[in-house]
């Protein structure tokens, strides 16, 4: 089989998102660049299908020149490919993609509302605040440009009523990063309950976002 190591890691992040509770049941969906023969694409997690339940031959390889990839009807890509497919196309560093209707972050995106820098671990999407994708319909173009939009410059992002979009340069850091926003919209969440929490300067984000390049390194 094809590209068995990566499928094979893909079931392995899966089953994280349901053992982390960072995406529950069979929500979210995880990708990785990918070649299959001369074809310059991405293995995808399929629609509707238990992360429990996975197999190998069920992961599917997505074309990154074509609208969809002929497969058949046993397995079907998730029906979010279409965002994967354009975060690899537009961000040349993306080789791992988890997407994850984690809780906090979920909760925040319903909001609409970009995350401020009232902790500087915000600097690990890559900006001065983590944004959030205007709502679109799942699956569709047009909340594919949105989530572009909200990456610009940032390594993720919230979707508004929906959940959050991470990618690194390989499954590890993907995953972790997903971790990462989870947690800082819990927190942000507690802070809110206490109040108005303080907001960090433009200048000292800036410093931040200087130091956590080596950060990301480690």
């Amino acid at each position: 089989m094809k590209n068995l190591d990566q499928r094979n890691q893909i079931i392995e992040y899966s089953l994280k998102l349901n053992s982390t509770n960072l995406s529950p049941l069979r929500s979210g969906n995880i990708s990785l660049r990918g070649k299959e023969e001369d074809n310059e694409g991405y293995l995808i997690t399929p629609s509707g299908k238990k992360y429990e339940t996975l197999k190998p031959e069920d992961i599917v390889f997505m074309n990154l020149n074509d609208e969809l990839e002929n497969n058949d009807s046993v397995n079907q890509p998730s029906s979010e490919w279409r965002f994967h497919r354009d975060i690899y196309l537009n961000k040349k560093d993306a080789q791992a993609i988890v997407h994850a209707h984690s809780p906090h972050a979920t909760a925040v995106s319903s909001h609409g509302k970009s995350i401020p820098p009232f902790h500087y671990m915000i600097a690990l999407a890559g900006g001065e605040d983590i944004k959030c994708a205007e709502y679109a319909t799942f699956g569709t173009e047009e909340l594919s440009k949105n989530i572009m939009k909200a990456l610009e410059n940032r390594s993720a992002c919230l979707m508004s009523n929906h959940g959050q979009v991470a990618f690194g340069k390989n499954l590890d850091q993907a995953f972790e990063l997903a971790q990462e926003i989870e947690n800082i919209c819990q927190q942000y969440i507690i802070a809110l309950k206490i109040g108005e929490p303080k907001i960090l300067s433009l200048k000292e984000m800036e410093k931040v976002l200087d130091k956590a390049k080596d950060y990301k390194k480690g």
